[in-house]
């Protein structure tokens, strides 16, 4: 991403709808000029409307950098309950930019986390949301995957209560058994059925979130070369 690259009505809308993802409310709908417009004319017009300029810069980095292969995905139940983004590096981080990209991830979930290494390969985890990066050869990988840990009893123990809750009420033997097991199998419809439509946006969601966490530290690695020792 360069300072005088030109993006087209195309470009800012979806800079524009990454940007403002997180939000309750989309962004101004903005209109490119016949040549473009700036990164530096994009985090103006964010200002006016109150985008961050790190988001868009994040947003303008994620649409000119190639995404991270999508990896870890788990299904249950035919809904998505695991997601993952794996995201291959030039160069291996330095401590410094180790430190920074754990600053990022913990203000991106909102969580401490915790840190571990073991030689080169480093870790940071909460929970169920784990960040890898390993050395690859020359480069180094940087794989994040997550799971949304109450979707298995959520979605089980609703399907449960859904069937024992309708099964017993056919054999119940009195009104007030009839309704105590509709009252449970509506309880289980409920939970079931919340669960299932939360998961999509849940994890569209956490891909957001680790798309622009790769393409900042990928956008970090070009701007900022590694410094190496002068030679004696």
């Amino acid at each position: 991403m360069t300072d005088d690259r030109r993006y087209t009505d195309d470009e800012v809308a979806e800079i524009l709808d990454r940007a403002t993802a997180a939000d309750s409310e989309p962004g101004r709908a903005l209109t490119a000029s016949s040549a473009g417009l700036t990164i530096a004319e994009l985090e103006a017009i964010g200002f006016e409307v109150g985008i961050p300029g790190d988001r868009i810069r994040a947003a303008a980095a994620a649409l000119d950098r190639p995404g991270g292969e999508p990896t870890a995905e788990r299904r249950f139940l035919g809904a998505r309950i695991g997601v993952g983004r794996t995201f291959y590096l030039p160069r291996p981080l330095t401590d410094d930019e180790w430190n920074r990209l754990v600053v990022d991830l913990r203000d991106t979930f909102e969580a401490k986390g915790t840190l571990r290494q073991d030689g080169d390969f480093r870790q940071w985890t909460n929970g169920n949301l784990q960040v890898l990066l390993e050395p690859t050869g020359e480069g180094a990988r940087l794989r994040m995957k997550t799971m949304k840990g109450s979707a298995y009893s959520n979605l089980v123990g609703g399907g449960a209560l859904i069937g024992m809750g309708g099964i017993a009420s056919i054999f119940a033997a009195d009104t007030i058994d009839f309704t105590i097991f509709v009252v449970m199998a509506i309880v289980g419809f409920v939970v079931h059925l919340s669960s299932r439509f939360s998961l999509p946006g849940w994890a569209r969601e956490r891909e957001r979130q680790m798309e622009e966490i790769g393409a900042r530290v990928t956008a970090r690695l070009a701007e900022e070369p590694r410094q190496l020792p002068p030679s004696e």
